[in-house]
């Protein structure tokens, strides 16, 4: 493997990096802020972003730096469902068994949040495959809590299409409750750039594998998406460790990126 060619001490382009490991850019900053206002003060906060560009990664970090004394997070990504499907899932992450009919599931949630000293955060991922009427069914989760400590707070994060879908006339009551909306937008040139020589360093590698060229012509064909751009730079490392190549120049990226096309 190529990890034992380069003398490296783990995959540094993996999507399975704990979290210790990753790199907080600029963008990663600007998004952990306004969280951790929504964690104090919001009731629901949005992230959107084009895929692979570290949405999941923002919200991992988010996550493991909420307080377990005063929240307790439920994921679900399964989102492609009925209202009733999302309210099942909701109830099953909440670790209880859901009942029968809408208007139970509704009071099972209810009474099940109220119940814990936690805030409830509900993370709902790929959040534009929803149905409409889940977002009417979130907001009146959240509205039913009005004037009291919020027992539920929601996370949605989804692609670039989900904002598109809150634009509808129909969306703006549940629009109106969003107390922090951040878009991710990719890395730069120069942050691709500083990310590859992160990773690279943190799995005890030099960043002079990469040449500046190449480094720079990752970016481009990734356009700054980092998760085009790891799958790019193993694709590289592969392709170097199998020529038995010390350094991967911009030549040695042109002739990986032909594996990238599909026939």
């Amino acid at each position: 493997m190529f990890t034992t060619y380069f003398k490296m001490a783990h995959h540094p382009f993996s999507e399975e990096l704990p979290v210790e490991r990753f790199l907080k850019d600029e963008r990663i900053t600007q998004g952990l802020a306004r969280l951790e206002y929504f964690a104090k003060e919001g009731r629901i906060a949005l992230i959107t972003g084009t895929t692979g560009v570290g949405k999941s990664s923002l919200i991992r970090l988010f996550v493991h730096h909420l307080s377990r004394h005063l929240f307790q997070p439920v994921y679900l990504y399964l989102t492609h469902v009925k209202t009733t499907g999302l309210l099942n899932l909701i109830v099953s992450g909440l670790g209880e068994m859901p009942k029968r009919g809408k208007d139970r599931l509704f009071l099972q949630i209810l009474e099940k949040t109220k119940k814990t000293e936690l805030t409830t955060l509900l993370i709902i991922d790929e959040a534009q495959l929803m149905q409409p009427e889940s977002l009417t069914d979130l907001r009146l989760l959240v509205s039913s809590v009005i004037g009291e400590k919020p027992a539920l707070k929601i996370l949605l994060s989804g692609q670039e299409t989900l904002r598109d879908q809150l634009k509808q006339a129909a969306r703006a009551d549940f629009v109106n409750r969003i107390c922090v909306r951040y878009h991710m937008p990719p890395l730069s040139k120069e942050q691709t750039v500083a990310y590859l020589d992160y990773q690279l360093r943190l799995a005890g590698a030099s960043e002079k594998i990469f040449e500046p060229e190449a480094k720079q012509l990752i970016h481009d064909y990734a356009g700054g998406i980092p998760r085009d751009i790891n799958n790019i730079a193993t694709a590289c490392l592969i392709n170097a460790a199998t020529r038995n190549l010390q350094k991967i120049n911009d030549h040695l990226v042109n002739e990986t990126m032909v594996e990238f096309h599909l026939p």
